[in-house]
């Protein structure tokens, strides 16, 4: 149809007649005039709409589908998410909870020892010095450290720091084979050197080779002048072997450090030593022995056997036993 004004005159008319016949079945309700040839047009268009319904049906339910999945998936990126988040959450916690521990370690003994120390954590071992046994430490000349400082833990003598940059330090262990620190026996005088033997227990030389050691003695750090490299009181180790006193000069001993050097990670440094020497008190308190069982052991007598202070019968020997009679001769 071409755009002439008649045609546009009938557009206008149409659309006026399709209000009044709306605006007629509104009034009218159920009784609407126009409610014949409604039900006329759904008998009519009926069918067809329920073909293209069906037809067009199958292809919504399949976009409504896609789009539901598409929500699940976003929901299930979103829970493994947090369970991610939640899991390094726990992770990150149980570390805190064992460095707290630590810490809290470190500082009991270094309060009984008076001790003033600059926390710090390892981060790095083997440093580029080579095959020494070392690991380098989160605080440097920024915070106060120098080289020759005693380095310890929760547990006892770490080692001394060598290295000094701005912001980290490195320090040698204890079980390094060029490490060397004065000792003394707990609840004595006796004074000796150990040495570092990597993996293996620390070697001391007792200057008094006819000392008394036994297994299970323990040893503290002596001290240096101005407490540089070590501190003293500091503990160092058990004595594990004593080698025999062959009239040397000197005695050997070997030492299991408190200390495990592998698995290090918070540490202090100590950046002001005590008034006065602590001596022994820094040492952890000695375990309690286990009670040993006692085995009592009661004899029961064999069936047929003779009372005391009555001799046997005959053909039977002390034991009970019946002995074969003997032939005549």
């Amino acid at each position: 149809m071409r755009d002439t004004k008649e045609s546009r005159l009938l557009l206008v008319l149409l659309i006026a007649v399709a209000f009044a016949l709306i605006t007629v079945d509104i009034r009218g309700g159920e009784d609407s005039p126009v409610d014949g040839a409604r039900q006329a047009a759904a008998t009519v268009f009926g069918p067809i709409e329920d073909g293209v319904s069906s037809a067009v049906d199958p292809v919504g339910n399949a976009i409504s589908a896609v789009r539901a999945s598409g929500d699940r998936h976003d929901r299930l990126a979103a829970l493994e998410q947090e369970n991610a988040a939640l899991k390094a959450k726990l992770g990150s916690d149980d570390r805190g909870r064992s460095r707290l521990a630590q810490l809290d370690s470190m500082l009991k003994l270094a309060g009984e020892g008076q001790y003033g120390i600059k926390g710090a954590q390892v981060i790095g071992i083997g440093a580029a010095q080579g095959f020494s046994w070392t690991v380098t430490i989160d605080v440097g000349a920024h915070d106060g450290i120098r080289r020759d400082m005693t380095v310890l833990n929760g547990d006892g003598l770490v080692g001394r720091v060598t290295t000094v940059g701005p912001d980290s330090s490195t320090v040698l262990l204890a079980s390094d084979p060029d490490f060397t620190v004065g000792t003394r026996m707990e609840a004595g005088d006796e004074l000796g050197f150990a040495s570092g033997q990597g993996d293996r227990p620390l070697r001391v030389e007792l200057l008094n080779g006819k000392a008394e050691v036994k297994k299970g003695d323990r040893l503290v750090t002596f001290g240096s002048q101005a407490d540089k490299p070590f501190v003293p009181g500091v503990p160092v180790g058990v004595v594990s072997r004593v080698d025999p006193s062959g009239g040397d000069l000197t005695r050997t001993l070997y030492v299991t450090p408190y200390v495990s050097f592998t698995k290090l990670d918070i540490v202090g440094v100590v950046v002001q030593g005590p008034e006065k020497d602590p001596r022994d008190t820094v040492l952890p308190d000695k375990p309690k022995p286990a009670p040993r069982p006692t085995v009592t052991v009661t004899v029961t007598p064999s069936a047929g056997a003779p009372e005391d202070g009555q001799a046997p019968q005959d053909g039977q020997a002390a034991d009970g036993q019946v002995q074969p009679e003997q032939p005549e001769q």
